[in-house]
């Protein structure tokens, strides 16, 4: 089993050094994308068994070799393959390969196509240490690599111009992609305190060690390393307030949102907590729990209110992703851990199918995003309009879906917890998910077919392309079924509890006796929010979708369009007042560090350049040199003889005289 926790480790690895160093300044290569799909494939594969492995005989931990040895720190190589780590290996590796699949048409026609690849599977490469590390460092390895990874490929199309923030919020590809790199790394830093605390009271880094200590620390410090470390998962998984980064970041290319803001990089931040669940399910760190909670049900609903209005189409299934994520950290904020990782399997899985599907309709509308010039697409686009609709149905939460099991058991957790305003909130949440869900649906492909009069010739994605993303249609149907509420071959429910017993979570005998009720209310608000959707935005002839002008120019939809203006208070009070201080302590930098380094240096040339007619090559000139050196070598040995008593005998008349 050893051989294959490296092979689902390092085969990424090697699609990436495959696609960079052979063809990275090629031509497009075909065999790039292929052969890096190749390898993701076996990274699934791999990680299949290895769960079978865990499944039956259990969990699995290898160090590979000793990476920092420093006095009292000794960090190994290693990884842990236990029930949270292999479940985030089977979704990150399965959306990959089909992500990848994907790519090899959508990016086809792309110059830089080899250069995708490699940055694809790298950034694959580092989600799998990060999820598979069996220690803190490890983990923060990875979590910087994705990082970089996102950089480049948010930015992967750089060359594009800059637009002003009023046609485009994003501004560009390498200014979005700047955004979600800084943001990050101010997260990053209380990751870093959090991680430090840890060694510092502990003196490892290894879970097992840490997790076993944690009852004998004392309460503020455990309240500190919980804060420290939701920090850094705030910002990779974009909670308020350092969210903004995630909806600028589809400038990047669809496959790349697909990957990235579905299955890996954002859930990340849930991943930690879920996987630091001894110290969060801790009593002394019940407030902190709650807040994260708290924190995720608002997340949820002020995506989703955003949401509602939003015109582009990859904006929405983005600000979607927020909101879902919020219910994620609302789940492991109660307790309720693994209920958080299994919606976060099932949201990745329609997720990703949702984003590839509007990627199909960008690649058929020549890269528009504006939903308002679309509609009627379903002529033309049949098998993305199923697969959108299936993934639709899916994130609503409607029955037999995937997303109707893990989000009505996050719904049923908050009010299992009696904390029954986050279940109000997440109730009416789900509506307008609903809502917006399918206004995207009908939008785009339903009504009337404004794109003709724009001159637009749709086309559905290759055949091959669509049969790819099918598993991913599948699973969004069936994944909820084996959540563990059936009686099927395989319960979820039943792996996920043979880790710990803080990972079990179990609804109480009142709310079992009452979940069909509480279900069915979160059913009649996602039934009204697509009966609303549809009269609205599906109509054809007279009862077509208008523009209402006066609404689109209130103040409701002005500040849901610009996001609470949240992105302009950054601007405003933080982008604005850094630069102008930026350009001050420069200009003192010129001044100051600079001016004094360039005296420093004329000083020396001046003295160069005067001293050099020392060097005229006469004869004369150096013996009349000479001598002055052998005075002054003269001089500095007498006045070296010179002892502090012949210095008092010299000056002892003088004291005499003026006394």
């Amino acid at each position: 089993m050893e051989s294959l926790v490296y092979i689902a480790l390092f085969s990424p690895f090697v699609g990436s050094l495959f696609a960079g160093l052979l063809f990275g300044n090629a031509p497009r290569n075909a065999l790039t994308g292929w052969v890096a799909s190749a390898l993701i494939f076996v990274t699934f594969l791999a990680s299949v068994t290895l769960a079978i492995h865990v499944a039956t005989v259990g969990s699995i931990h290898v160090e590979m070799m000793d990476w920092i040895s420093a006095g009292d720190l000794s960090i190994p190589f290693g990884f842990l393959i236990d029930q949270i780590s292999v479940t985030m290996m089977v979704v990150v590796s399965l959306v990959s390969t089909i992500v990848h699949v994907y790519a090899t048409g959508y990016m086809d026609h792309d110059k830089s196509y080899n250069r995708f690849f490699s940055y694809l599977s790298a950034f694959v490469f580092a989600m799998m240490i990060l999820i598979m590390s069996d220690n803190f460092a490890g983990l923060f390895i990875g979590w910087e690599g994705v990082g970089v990874c996102s950089w480049l490929l948010v930015g992967f199309w750089y060359h594009k111009a800059d637009r002003p923030f009023e046609e485009n919020p994003s501004i560009s590809p390498s200014w979005a992609a700047n955004e979600a790199f800084i943001m990050n790394r101010v997260a990053d830093l209380g990751m870093l305190v959090g991680i430090f605390l840890i060694y510092w009271n502990v003196g490892s880094l290894q879970y097992d060690v840490v997790f076993s200590e944690l009852p004998h620390l004392a309460d503020g410090l455990l309240v500190s390393i919980a804060i420290a470390l939701f920090i850094g998962a705030m910002g990779k998984s974009a909670q308020f307030p350092l969210h903004t980064w995630l909806t600028d970041a589809m400038e990047g290319p669809t496959p790349v949102s697909a990957l990235i803001h579905a299955a890996t990089m954002v859930t990340a931040g849930v991943f930690l907590v879920i996987r630091a669940n001894p110290l969060y399910a801790l009593e002394a760190v019940h407030g902190v729990s709650l807040f994260i909670a708290s924190l995720g049900t608002f997340v949820a609903f002020y995506a989703a209110s955003m949401a509602l209005i939003a015109r582009d189409i990859k904006r929405i299934v983005a600000l979607s992703t927020l909101s879902q994520l919020g219910y994620m950290f609302a789940a492991a904020g109660l307790g309720a851990y693994w209920i958080a990782l299994f919606h976060l399997a099932a949201h990745a899985f329609f997720k990703a199918l949702l984003f590839l599907g509007a990627g199909n309709v960008m690649h058929a509308m020549d890269d528009e995003l504006d939903i308002f010039k679309m509609g009627g697409l379903r002529k033309a686009m049949k098998a993305s309009y199923i697969y959108m609709g299936i993934a639709s149905f899916a994130l609503a939460g409607l029955p037999i879906m995937a997303g109707f099991y893990s989000k009505d058991a996050i719904i049923e957790t908050a009010f299992n917890e009696g904390t029954y305003i986050i279940w109000g909130v997440l109730v009416i949440t789900a509506g307008m998910t609903a809502f917006y869900s399918f206004r995207q649906v009908f939008f785009s492909f339903h009504g009337e077919e404004r794109y003709k009069a724009l001159g637009f010739h749709p086309h559905d994605m290759y055949k091959y392309v669509l049969i790819a993303m099918a598993p991913l249609a599948a699973l969004a149907i069936s994944f909820g079924w084996f959540m563990g509420n059936y009686d099927v071959l395989w319960s979820y429910k039943d792996f996920i509890y043979q880790l710990n017993e803080t990972v079990q979570y179990e609804m109480s005998h009142y709310t079992h006796h009452i979940a069909n009720y509480l279900g069915a209310i979160v059913i009649v608000f996602a039934v009204v929010g697509i009966v609303i959707a549809y009269k609205k935005y599906a109509g054809v002839g007279r009862n077509a979708w208008k523009r209402n002008e006066a609404f689109e120019n209130s103040f409701i939809y002005k500040l849901l369009e610009n996001q609470y203006y949240v992105p302009k208070f950054y601007d405003e009070f933080i982008v604005k007042p850094y630069t102008i201080a930026s350009a001050k302590f420069w200009e003192i930098d010129q001044k100051l560090v600079d001016g004094t380094v360039d005296k420093i240096g004329r000083a020396a040339y001046k003295s160069g350049d005067v001293s050099r007619g020392m060097q005229n090559g006469n004869l004369s000139s150096y013996l009349n040199w000479m001598g002055v050196g052998a005075l002054i070598l003269v001089l500095v040995a007498a006045l070296s003889s010179i002892t502090q008593a012949d210095l008092v005998n010299f000056l002892q008349p003088l004291k005499s005289l003026l006394g």
